[in-house]
């Protein structure tokens, strides 16, 4: 850590008496030593750049200024990205191991780009759907265009009257087999491709998702490669409808777009055939799985809930840190105010978030793995991992973020008013979150696939490792309740399977009542749903204890995990306890051990709450927040961003005050 001028006493007073290598921790995110070594190079390669700072603050911009800013910065840093940074060449294999999103999609982007990345979705979605979906031939011959910026694209699906609901999409794209070219038509108004990122202005390609009709036949959702606009001029092509949608709640640069189509023709090479054809004559060929066109969106899934884990990790240490600085109150009369940080209730509000955020980066990490062992699989024409990995990408990211919208709402809700400010970072984080619950599947309907998969396993026994609990008769026979972390894990499990077995009967005592099979599952949606999320949670808590247990660790370090993780579960567990009492056999007794322990870890876990947010070693430029910076100097901070409001330039907004608030003023009403 650079030195500082000043730093908070009370910051430094909790640092000095940290019992643990913090590097041990911050290495266990980054996935290793030399991959700490290569992010901290890197980001101080960018932060070290004058030309990316901002001479303004985005939030003082208008909207167009906002778009151009940033996309201003984003291409500045495609470009350094394509530099040997740093030199060493054994740092440049960290670049994309394993195909994981390093470049400029994810982490760089994050450290400088604050209102989103305009340039975001051509690498995390256009590029991984050209690799994903186009055949070898395609990949030639557009993957190095789009590898070297020579074009830009977005991924076009969902449209103004359809998201999730692949089926139900409108855009057509009829073969004209006599010129051996598709035809991409927009039926209606709803039918308009409605939100993809860069969209609006930046992309001048996109994989496009359009209904494929061939020989008079609807042959179903595919993908297409599809030009927008002229290489040269950027202007829109003849038949191409293309603009931007306007403000939302958040990630104003990323410019997110309608398109429309009024029979623009493109030739038969641009449906990407990797898993399907069309030949000439027009004759379709199928793909060995309806589900391999769904390759994109599950990895983006699996993104998100990378994400998710790196917005907690900024949300809690900035909480945590402002927690320490801030004090409030009496707590014993006549004594000085202390930190907020040590009232119960405080800790109750950060401690959660702390631990999901473990728990969720130990749960990416299981993602990811079965992602890539899915896709070799597939790659080799093995789909046997495809069910259990789109039912598992669709739990975890629904549940991610999920509860990061709702932790990230109760942290900015305990950094007070101050919270509310736009400079204390959370307005920020809690829209990104939130968005994240809607986009690459709204969550109810992610709930709804994943309550299908699990039905589906336990009336046939046909799923995968996520879903063996409830294969045959796994599940413990014995009532025992046992509060250990095994024990936990048990009984998550059983509220699972619970739930699943309970929605099972739902579903079968709507059928005896004569109700179709799409009635009765529209009936029993509700409990569908909390089967859902009670597996989500289930294999989210089993991952962070396996995690704990099977990594290796110091000691020190294995014990504060296993504490985060044991209070991560008693909070889960207590805030559902209906569940466990309907499904676990859980009794008054046990919850009340339960809690007792509960409350003991909230004063642990405040010994050592504010180093463990500094392991998360995250520059002050990246987390974005007056709030949570390192010295701990919040209040300056607020101030000196408070004095950056143009309404601050001068002692009186003259304008206003003559042509408005002085004649009503003067109006003696």
């Amino acid at each position: 850590m650079a030195a500082m001028f000043y730093e908070n006493p009370d910051l430094k007073k909790e640092r000095q008496s940290c019992n643990f290598d913090k590097d041990e921790i911050t290495n266990l995110i980054d996935g290793n030593m030399e991959k700490t070594k290569y992010r901290r190079e890197l980001v101080e390669y960018i932060l070290s750049d004058p030309s990316l700072k901002d001479p303004i603050p985005v939030e003082y911009l208008s909207h167009e200024e906002k778009y151009a800013a940033e996309l201003k910065k984003a291409c500045l840093l495609v470009q350094k990205m394509r530099e040997p940074v740093p030199k060493e060449a054994k740092y440049e294999a960290l670049r994309q191991e394993n195909g994981k999103p390093l470049d400029i999609g994810v982490g760089p982007s994050s450290v400088i780009l604050k209102e989103g990345n305009a340039l975001g979705l051509h690498f995390v979605m256009f590029i991984p759907a050209i690799i994903g979906q186009g055949s070898t031939e395609q990949q030639n011959k557009w993957l190095p265009r789009a590898l070297n910026l020579e074009i830009v694209g977005t991924y076009a699906q969902t449209e103004l009257g359809h998201g999730t609901f692949l089926r139900g999409l409108e855009t057509k794209a009829t073969y004209d087999p006599d010129t051996k070219e598709f035809i991409l038509e927009t039926p209606s108004l709803s039918a308009y491709k409605w939100w993809p990122g860069g969209l609006g202005k930046t992309s001048n390609y996109a994989v496009v998702m359009a209904q494929l009709y061939t020989k008079g036949k609807c042959e179903g959702i595919h993908p297409f490669l599809v030009q927008l606009r002229d290489e040269t001029t950027h202007e829109p092509l003849p038949g191409i409808s293309v603009g931007e949608i306007g403000p939302k709640l958040g990630l104003n640069s990323n410019d997110n777009g309608y398109l429309g189509f009024d029979k623009v023709r493109i030739p038969r090479d641009q449906l990407l055939m990797k898993h399907s054809q069309v030949l000439e004559d027009g004759t379709y060929v199928k793909p060995k799985s309806a589900k391999l066109g769904y390759a994109t969106m599950v990895y983006v899934r699996v993104f998100i809930v990378q994400d998710m884990a790196q917005l907690l990790r900024k949300a809690v240490t900035i909480a945590t840190r402002y927690s320490c600085v801030r004090h409030q109150s009496e707590l014993k009369p006549g004594e000085p105010e202390p930190q907020i940080l040590d009232y119960k209730a405080q800790q109750n509000k950060l401690f959660p978030a702390l631990a999901a955020s473990f728990a969720f980066h130990f749960a990416a990490e299981k993602l990811w793995n079965l992602y890539h062992r899915a896709t070799e699989n597939i790659g080799k024409g093995d789909l046997q991992m495809l069910p259990d990995l789109h039912g598992m990408s669709c739990a975890m990211k629904a549940l991610s973020s999920c509860e990061t919208a709702k932790f990230v709402e109760t942290l900015r809700q305990s950094c007070g008013g101050h919270g509310y400010m736009v400079s204390s970072g959370f307005p920020r984080l809690y829209a990104i979150a939130t968005a994240s619950e809607t986009y690459e599947g709204e969550n109810t309907v992610l709930w709804l696939q994943v309550a299908r998969y699990l039905i589906k396993t336990r009336m046939d026994g046909s799923g995968g490792q996520s879903v063996a609990y409830l294969i045959g008769s796994k599940l413990p026979d014995d009532k025992v309740v046992d509060l250990s972390l095994d024990g936990i894990i048990s009984l998550f499990q059983r509220v699972a399977a619970g739930y699943v077995d309970l929605a099972m009967k739902d579903l079968a005592e709507h059928g005896r009542q004569g109700m179709a099979p799409y009635d009765a599952w529209n009936h029993s949606s509700v409990q569908l749903i909390k089967a859902a999320q009670a597996h989500a949670r289930y294999l989210v808590a089993d991952c962070f204890v396996r995690s704990v247990r099977e990594d290796k660790f110091s000691g020190p370090v294995r014990s504060i995990l296993n504490q985060l993780c044991e209070f991560l579960l008693i909070y889960w567990l207590v805030e559902r306890s209906g569940d466990f009492f309907m499904f676990a056999e859980l009794n008054a007794e046990q919850l009340s051990q339960l809690q007792a322990k509960y409350m003991e870890l909230l004063s642990i876990i405040r010994g050592y709450a504010v180093n463990v947010v500094d392991s998360f070693d995250i520059r002050d430029e990246a987390l974005g927040s007056v709030l949570g910076c390192w010295d701990g100097n919040a209040y300056q901070r607020l101030f000196d961003e408070a004095s950056k409001s143009p309404l601050n330039k001068n002692s009186v907004h003259r304008e206003s005050f003559e042509k408005y608030l002085k004649p009503l003023m003067k109006s003696k009403l």
